[in-house]
C-alpha cells in the first residue's frame, strides 16, 4: 500500500466524508460547465435536423459540414478574422502599456496625492459620459471608421488598472524598490529590469482579460464602423447569422433546407469565434488563478 493511499485511511471519517461531497460537487460544476461547450461542437458538426429533434445529446448524429463550409466560403470571415487580430493585437499592446505606466506610479507610497486620484480612477467606474456624448467625442476626434475607434475609448479598463495598482503594492517589497534607487537606478529601469520581470502572473491575466474583451467586442464596432471592410470578426458572424435566418424566413424555395442551415450555423458561428481564445487560455492559465488572487485580494 502506498503513503498517500495509508494516509487517506488514516484520516478521519467526517474528513473522508467533507472530501467526497466536495469532489461530488465540483464533478458536477464541472459537468454543468462542460456539457453546453460539449453540446455546441456536437450541433455544429450534425444534421440540423437530428439537432431540431432533440436526437443530439452529447457526440454528433449524421456529421455534416455544410455550415463550417459555407461560412469559410464567405470571403468576409478571413477578412474579420485578420481585423480583429490586428485590432487584438494593438488593442491589447496599448492597454497593458497605459494600465501598467498608470498603475505603478499608484502603487508607490511616495506618489503625492495617490490617493486623490484613486478616488478619481475609481469614480470611473460608476459615472460615465453616457453613449451620445462619447460618440459625439469619437466623431469630432475624427476616428469614425478606424481601428482606434475601438482601442481609445476603452484604452484602461478602470478594474484592471486597480487589480495592477495593488497587485505592484502587495506583491513587490517597496524595501527592494528603495534598494534599486539607492543603488543609482532610475524609476524606468527600475520598472522594466525589476517590476515587470516579478509581475508575470498579473501581466498574463491582463493580457488574457484584454484580449478576450477586444475579440468579443461587437457593439463598438456596430456604433463606430460603417465599411463592411474594417468589420471584426464578431460582427461579421453576426451579419451572416442574421442573413441566413432572413433567407430561411423570406425564401419561398427549399425553406426547410434553409431553415436548417440557418440552425447549424448558429452553432459552427459559436465555434469559430470561441476557437482563437479556447486555444489562447492554456498559455496563460498557470499565471491566471495566482495573478487574479494576488492582485484582488491582498491589499
Amino acid at each position: 500500500m502506498s503513503k498517500q493511499a495509508a494516509a487517506m485511511i488514516s484520516r478521519p471519517r467526517d474528513e473522508r466524508v467533507f472530501d467526497a461531497i466536495v469532489y461530488t460537487i465540483a464533478s458536477l460544476i464541472i459537468l454543468i460547465v462542460l456539457y453546453p461547450l460539449i453540446f455546441v461542437v456536437s450541433a455544429s458538426f450534425s444534421d440540423p435536423a437530428k439537432v431540431l429533434n432533440g436526437e443530439v445529446w452529447l457526440l454528433p448524429k449524421s456529421v455534416s459540414l455544410d455550415a463550417y463550409s459555407n461560412i469559410f466560403h464567405n470571403g468576409k470571415i478571413w477578412t474579420g478574422y485578420m481585423n480583429t487580430i490586428i485590432y487584438t493585437v494593438v488593442g491589447t499592446i496599448v492597454n497593458m502599456i497605459l494600465t501598467i505606466l498608470a498603475a505603478y506610479p499608484l502603487s508607490r507610497p511616495d506618489l503625492p496625492g495617490r490617493k486623490v486620484l484613486m478616488v478619481i480612477i475609481t469614480l470611473t467606474m460608476f459615472f460615465g459620459g453616457g453613449l451620445i456624448p462619447t460618440y459625439l467625442l469619437v466623431k469630432n476626434l475624427g476616428m469614425l471608421d478606424t481601428m482606434w475607434a475601438l482601442i481609445v475609448p476603452g484604452a484602461i479598463s478602470t478594474y484592471n488598472l486597480i487589480v495592477m495598482r495593488t497587485y505592484f503594492q502587495s506583491s513587490i517589497p517597496w524595501e527592494l524598490q528603495e534598494a534599486a534607487h539607492i543603488d543609482g537606478c532610475s524609476n524606468w529601469r527600475l520598472l522594466i529590469n525589476i517590476i515587470l520581470p516579478l509581475s508575470k502572473p498579473i501581466l498574463a491575466v491582463m493580457v488574457l482579460f484584454y484580449a478576450v474583451g477586444h475579440w468579443n467586442s461587437f457593439f463598438n464596432a456596430l456604433i463606430y464602423i460603417r465599411d463592411e471592410g474594417r468589420y471584426p470578426l464578431q460582427l461579421v458572424l453576426r451579419e451572416i447569422l442574421l442573413i441566413s435566418q432572413t433567407d430561411a424566413v423570406d425564401g419561398n424555395v427549399g425553406l426547410e433546407s434553409k431553415v436548417l442551415l440557418a440552425e447549424s450555423i448558429k452553432y459552427a458561428v459559436i465555434i469559430i469565434s470561441s476557437l482563437p481564445i479556447l486555444i489562447m487560455y492554456p498559455f496563460v492559465q498557470r499565471h491566471f488563478v495566482k495573478g487574479v488572487m494576488i492582485g484582488s485580494i491582498k491589499g
